[in-house]
């Protein structure tokens, strides 16, 4: 499964973004998808994961409220939609799929990056 996110820009603080991952392959391996994201320094955290079957999710104590994750099924692509964004958000913003569940996300996009100024 190969997978290309999109949508990362520049964007002031309070407003929104909605970032894609488009998956192609074999996404219909996958158990779930994940957006993770990374600030320069820092470790990588996970934002919001949800599974490709039953759209169960999942959402990081910092992204609860604010972010939502969703997936279209028909067009392969999982979104990340983030209002309300602050500067503490600035990050490369990673889609990632997970075969197995319970396991380590096996597919990783290139990452998009995502800028919030004050």
């Amino acid at each position: 499964v190969q997978l290309l996110e999109s949508g990362g820009r520049l964007v002031q603080s309070g407003g929104s973004l909605r970032l894609s991952c488009l998956a192609s392959g074999r996404p219909f391996r996958l158990n779930a998808m994940g957006w993770f994201r990374q600030a320069p320094g820092k470790e990588r955290d996970k934002v919001a994961a949800i599974n490709w079957t039953n759209d169960r999710t999942h959402y990081a104590d910092f992204a609860e409220g604010r972010f939502t994750i969703s997936k279209d099924n028909a067009a392969n692509t999982v979104y990340l939609q983030m209002n309300n964004l602050k500067p503490e958000d600035t990050a490369v913003y990673y889609c990632a799929g997970q075969v197995i569940p319970g396991t380590e996300y096996d597919c990783w996009g290139q990452g998009t990056q995502v800028t919030v100024s004050s």
